[in-house]
């Protein structure tokens, strides 16, 4: 049995942990087989988005705490791309997280590790390490101040105490909530939107967005005139605006 399933719908990937029994904790072993899915979607052409889901009514509880309990907790993130294969990992691609259940600690932080999130209305998100003596190092402690206030960031770390769909989504820290069983699909369908787009102008744009968190307006305005070299370069500019005039869907050169 797969720890990590890999199907394709459409242009996007769908990527489920597949450790229910076991609340979808991560593993060295679910490291290892998400670095390697990643790997080879890196280099396909054409898948366009990554979905990321769990299997069952959780989508991940964290570090698989036996493994940690026997001394092996370094194991788990001794892979490309870190803990899970995806919280350090510079992926060009976008990533959505369809939150299908609580995502607590090391789960959390793989949400966070995404570019968008589609989240049930139970789902719970939090960093409870401090309760466990613990410290959220996958991520959590870097891009939570970055999504929300100091204070919401310090608050979640220092109680260790959940937030539901509902606050996450007030937050800003959730695009959408929908029931349980529309996570999935409604993932998918964003995945979908981001795919009939060229493909150069996505990355540009999303590599833009989320360098601009770090540089001043100065900074900001040198990488976009950067990028849109880039992306002008490709010719998706030009047979963008050729299907819109001529009222058919384009067909992008880029990829």
């Amino acid at each position: 049995m797969a720890l990590v399933e890999h199907e394709r719908r459409g242009a996007a990937a769908l990527l489920t942990l597949n450790r229910p029994e076991a609340r979808n904790a991560i593993s060295p072993e679910v490291s290892r087989e998400m670095a390697a899915h990643l790997d080879a979607i890196e280099a396909d052409d054409d898948v366009r988005a990554v979905v990321v889901t769990g299997a069952g009514e959780v989508f991940c509880a964290g570090a698989d705490l036996k493994v940690v309990a026997s001394g092996r907790a370094n194991e788990i993130a001794d892979v490309k791309g870190g803990f899970a294969g995806i919280v350090t990992r510079d992926f060009p691609k976008p990533l959505i997280a369809a939150v299908n259940g609580p995502a607590l600690a090391g789960g959390f932080e793989i949400v966070l590790a995404c570019d968008l999130v589609v989240a049930a209305g139970s789902a719970r998100f939090g960093i409870p390490e401090a309760k466990r003596g613990l410290l959220a190092a996958a991520g959590g402690l870097i891009r939570l101040p970055k999504r929300v206030s100091l204070a919401i960031a310090l608050e979640l770390a220092m109680t260790g105490d959940p937030i539901d769909a509902a606050r996450a989504y007030e937050l800003g820290l959730v695009n959408r909530v929908v029931p349980a069983e529309r996570v999935v699909d409604e993932a998918l369908a964003l995945a979908g939107a981001i795919a009939e787009n060229s493909p150069i102008a996505v990355r540009c744009s999303r590599r833009l967005v989320k360098e601009a968190v770090d540089l001043d307006e100065a900074a900001g305005w040198r990488r976009t005139a950067e990028l849109a070299v880039e992306v002008f370069s490709s010719g998706d500019a030009i047979e963008g605006a050729t299907a819109f005039a001529q009222k058919r869907p384009p067909v992008w050169k880029s990829r």
